[in-house]
């Protein structure tokens, strides 16, 4: 009798112990991709910061192409490079399993699709870095990519009206992204309980200026596409680079792209704190 308890607990055991080991993999791949994350934000960030102050050379992208580009002139830069082909493959991992597993069956289905599609985005982008890690080279710009894109949605049957539709949803996202900074709702997702009250108000400051500038990127990308559509010019669109290079023509001049580069880099340091406290 005693063995056969023995015996049933073991193969009891077995399951649970199988779940907490993958668990504790796909944790362990989350942080490795937010902490991928922040090091392309930040020096995105740095690389703006440079362009606006007109210190960067002329070859120089903020962009995640930029980054790539410096980390590769480091020393150990092919090591870093494929440091981070890992970690943006750590978070699509982490994501697809939040698209496939979720958190239970009570887990919307928006939320699954969200993730898959981040998981699909951060795939793509783990691909690309690997290419370029490889010896591929990076290809064209992305603001070719994104007027290439732009041009051949056009090319579509009421390929006005997607581009269109695309440049709000860019808009949409933009603006959702930075009221939620705005209104601190990623600390829902931190381990607040294990910080101390000053820990806490950094990583809440980082939280909502690296969330607000990231958003205004997003929503000002965005209105480009839109613009895009309604003159039905694919050069209209912008990558990265060229959206941010787009604050300085404002009344504010490159102070507007300086304060925008700053939250670019918040964004990547929040980054390293979420690969630290975020619940995972």
């Amino acid at each position: 009798m005693t063995t056969s308890r023995l015996s049933g607990r073991l193969r009891a055991a077995r399951p649970d112990s199988r779940r907490s080991a993958e668990r504790q993999t796909l944790t362990a791949a989350g942080r490795a991709g937010f902490a991928a994350r922040g090091v392309v934000y930040v020096l995105i960030g740095v690389l703006a910061v440079r362009i606006a102050f007109g210190s960067g050379s002329g070859g120089e992208s903020a962009d995640r192409q930029g980054a790539l580009s410096q980390i590769a002139a480091q020393p150990f830069g092919k090591v870093m490079l494929w440091a981070l082909v890992v970690g943006f493959g750590c978070m699509a991992l982490w994501r697809g399993a939040g698209a496939v597993l979720g958190r239970g069956a009570r887990r919307k289905a928006a939320s699954r699709a969200l993730d898959g599609g981040r998981a699909l985005f951060y795939a793509a982008v783990c691909w690309a870095t690997a290419v370029y890690a490889a010896g591929g080279g990076q290809g064209s710009s992305g603001n070719a990519q994104s007027q290439d894109w732009t041009a051949s949605a056009l090319k579509l049957p009421y390929g006005r009206f997607l581009v269109g539709a695309a440049g709000c949803v860019l808009i949409g996202v933009g603006v959702v992204l930075a009221v939620r900074a705005a209104m601190r709702r990623f600390l829902k997702q931190l381990d607040t309980g294990a910080m101390n009250h000053r820990t806490k108000q950094v990583v809440t400051a980082l939280g909502v200026g690296g969330g607000v500038a990231r958003g205004a990127v997003f929503a000002a990308a965005g209105i480009f596409v839109l613009v895009a559509a309604v003159r039905f010019d694919p050069h209209e669109a912008k990558g990265m680079d060229a959206t941010l290079r787009s604050f300085t023509q404002t009344p504010a001049g490159p102070w507007l792209l300086v304060a925008v580069a700053v939250g670019l880099v918040l964004f990547g340091v929040f980054s390293f704190a979420s690969a630290r406290w975020r619940r995972l």
